[in-house]
């Protein structure tokens, strides 16, 4: 990655969620930031992405963002026990959906989850897709997910404010509070 610049790759997995092409995979930044603004209705939510510590998985989320991927979809998890995250990425609003294919893990098992981290939400090693979670209080987790980014303080108060409402008793683990992204904007 002389040049800043690296291939990825991204194996199929499954059906989109929502129809949306794979990333492209060569010629891939590796050196910058990607300002990424979640437009919730509780406020705007804005990720600072580091392209050259996980470019693959930066790559992968600009290209849902540019495709429309979040647009109008749910933050469907939050967890307010034991660990302190919001989940989102899955145009299904179940957990189970993703963009039709997976990342390879970008870890130097020294990732560290507190507050304001952005993280990609996996079902074991080598299987992110678009689910990520933002962590809105220090969590212990094992550095098995990618973080893509952090969240700045502003940003933090919008996610507890989610957070502060609690889980539906009705729909868990879906969050009181709507969590719905409304439109999701690069810069």
């Amino acid at each position: 990655a002389g040049q800043g610049l690296v291939t990825c790759d991204y194996p199929s997995k499954g059906q989109p969620a929502k129809p949306v092409d794979p990333p492209p995979t060569n010629d891939v930044a590796a050196s910058g930031t990607l300002a990424v603004t979640l437009n919730i209705g509780e406020g705007p939510v804005v990720i600072t992405m580091d392209r050259s510590a996980t470019p693959c998985a930066v790559n992968s989320f600009e290209s849902l963002v540019k495709q429309g991927y979040f647009t109008d979809t749910s933050c469907h998890r939050l967890v307010d026990q034991g660990i302190y995250i919001l989940q989102c990425g899955d145009p299904t609003g179940t957990g189970r959906g993703g963009p039709g294919y997976r990342m390879l893990d970008e870890l130097t098992g020294q990732e560290v989850y507190s507050a304001g981290v952005v993280a990609m939400a996996n079902s074991g090693p080598d299987t992110s897709g678009s689910q990520f979670f933002i962590v809105w209080a220090d969590s212990q987790l094992p550095p098995a997910y990618t973080v893509v980014g952090t969240i700045d303080e502003t940003s933090l108060k919008v996610v507890t404010t989610i957070a502060s409402r609690g889980v539906s008793a009705e729909r868990a683990p879906n969050p009181i509070s709507p969590a719905r992204i409304e439109q999701v904007t690069l810069g």
